[in-house]
């Protein structure tokens, strides 16, 4: 059996989006910078989808913006930021369970200069509201804080931030990395306060090379890239339609389906968790649930890299800590203050719309499996 349970790294294109993006190769080739029919019809695909992504987001079209990913987004958001802020202050807040494309461009501002107050999250894995304002300064001109963690899905208050923000009457601008958030748990722009918010296609089932960033009316935030006047013109460079017209029909439908995913994926996990501690007494479960996408677990005495391997031997995906680690130690469990047999026995789990429970059962028998088989090569 073949069980994909790895959706927090990527998720299966969905077949809609596919179509989408085929429609528009075949048919819809044009550049949307182009005056004669073939790209004002671009344009046209360029605008829908725009606007299918801004309202699952809860924005305005001209609050969106393109971007190839969520690492681009996260970059622009921190370097923009820093480049039309500095002149009022140069202190940035964030958090030490940030994804790597927040975590090392900050480090670079900081190796430049500014001063970085990392934020460490509770035993539950979210960043405490009290701490956010115990850091919070006159200087602090941008705060980056992901909304749903990508480990352990742990989710931070980033509306209490932004309301801490606004009572104290800062100029801070705050920034969300909402990847692992978007089409998954109820957000909107409006709610969760955030002047800048990162979004990707390929966990909701899109593409990969699509993603977006918002930046709320009013936030002036520099181009990352200099050269036509695409995304007007704050990003240069012709936009890639067929990845942005799927991410706009993932998006669509992943707004639509939400609610109905979202209940579904819930009881997967809760059925996974119930049946690992029936079957394993010695799971340890990572934080307080978050998200239900997410399910951080570890066999302590085990090694991660081992139990991956055994189970996808027999047929399991899933990973050890954020894909873009590559195998290295988990900043964010370390951060999180676990004992060390708990992280380097750790493994992240994630759902999609796609997740059935007979791979929740497989996946609970074939976890019991390695635990019995490796502790005996002990």
């Amino acid at each position: 059996m073949k069980v994909y349970f790895d959706n927090a790294a990527t998720t299966k294109v969905r077949d809609e989006a596919i179509d989408a993006m085929a429609r528009v190769m075949r048919d819809g080739y044009g550049n949307p910078s182009s005056s004669h029919y073939m790209g004002r019809h671009a344009a046209v695909e360029l605008a829908t989808a725009r606007k299918s992504v801004a309202d699952a987001l809860g924005a305005s079209s001209s609050e969106l913006y393109f971007t190839s990913g969520g690492t681009e987004s996260n970059n622009w958001a921190i370097f923009g930021s820093a480049e039309a802020l500095w002149r009022r202050g140069k202190h940035i807040i964030t958090s030490e369970i940030e994804h790597d494309s927040v975590i090392e461009p900050i480090r670079k501002l900081e190796r430049a200069g500014w001063e970085v107050t990392y934020l460490k999250p509770n035993n539950t894995g979210s960043i405490s509201p009290d701490d956010f304002a115990a850091a919070l300064r006159e200087d602090t001109v941008f705060a980056s804080v992901m909304l749903v963690n990508n480990e352990t899905g742990a989710i931070n208050p980033v509306s209490q931030f932004a309301a801490e923000i606004k009572r104290r009457g800062l100029g801070t601008v705050l920034h969300t990395d909402a990847v692992q958030a978007f089409c998954k748990i109820p957000f909107t722009a409006k709610t969760i306060g955030a002047q800048l918010i990162t979004v990707s296609a390929h966990k909701i089932h899109g593409p990969k090379g699509a993603g977006a960033l918002y930046v709320k009316d009013g936030v002036k935030l520099p181009p990352l890239l200099l050269g036509g006047g695409q995304e007007s013109e704050k990003r240069a460079g012709t936009e890639g339609i067929p990845a942005i017209v799927g991410f706009g029909e993932a998006a669509r439908l992943g707004a639509l389906e939400r609610d109905k995913t979202s209940e579904t994926v819930s009881a997967l996990r809760e059925y996974i968790i119930g049946r690992l501690v029936d079957e394993l007494p010695e799971i340890v479960i990572i934080g307080d649930g978050g998200s239900p996408f997410l399910l951080s677990l570890s066999l302590p005495g085990h090694k991660s890299e081992v139990l991956m391997s055994f189970l996808e031997n027999e047929g399991i995906c899933v990973s050890k800590s954020a894909a873009c680690k590559k195998g290295a130690r988990s900043r964010t469990l370390e951060a999180m203050r676990l004992k060390n047999d708990v992280i380097d026995g750790a493994i992240r789990v994630s759902f999609s719309r796609y997740s059935t429970q007979d791979e929740a059962e497989y996946f609970v028998q074939i976890l019991k499996k390695a635990s019995m088989q490796l502790f005996k090569a002990l």
